[in-house]
């Protein structure tokens, strides 16, 4: 856990320790982080380490993590049919990209769309991108897996789904800028305007 309270992150991150679930493992430690660019929130986020020692037959493994991932999306965006696809791709590749060894992901991308009306009707119609998955890091040394570079994989693809551009390569922090790499474009203006 310590290793996720010193992960080095992008400078767009604001992340803070939460409140984790009570029930799930033994142990659990939880983080909340949002992309901010000025006074707006491009993407929030929140993801969860599950520890149980006697480990636990669904994960095939001692430790679990999860997430939760948001952002709004611009209509054009929603209208792709490959969106869902493309979005379970930034979450795995992010891992990858990083070098990070996991097993038993599983999760779903949910498209919502919010159209208003009545006292309401002056705003936009908005559509909401949520990415819930979880995997299964695979234990490095010491028996013990590398929960820092999970944590700035999963910043990764907050970013991404924020509409940020990859990160400059830091060959301290590990990041990694990838070539074909595709955001979502990012929105300007107010979002209930």
């Amino acid at each position: 856990m310590e290793a996720l309270r010193s992960a080095r992150l992008r400078p767009e991150i604001e992340i803070d320790p939460t409140r984790p679930p009570q029930r799930l493992a033994p142990y659990a430690y939880a983080v909340e982080a949002a992309v901010v660019e000025g006074e707006e929130d491009l993407a929030d986020g929140r993801l969860v380490l599950l520890h149980d020692p006697d480990g636990h037959e669904a994960w095939k493994g001692t430790f679990r993590l999860v997430t939760l991932v948001r952002a709004e999306l611009e209509p054009e965006m929603a209208a792709d049919p490959l969106l869902p696809e493309v979005c379970w791709s930034w979450l795995t590749g992010a891992m990858e990209a990083r070098g990070l060894v996991y097993g038993e992901a599983s999760g779903t991308v949910t498209m919502a769309g919010s159209h208003y009306f009545g006292g309401l009707a002056d705003r936009r119609p908005a559509t909401q991108i949520e990415i819930r998955a979880s995997w299964t890091p695979r234990e490095g040394l010491g028996g013990v897996p590398d929960t820092g570079a999970h944590l700035a994989a999963w910043c990764d693809l907050l970013c991404q789904i924020a509409g940020l551009p990859p990160a400059p390569a830091d060959p301290g922090a590990g990041t990694v800028t990838g070539a074909g790499v595709v955001s979502l474009p990012q929105r300007r203006g107010p979002q209930g305007a």
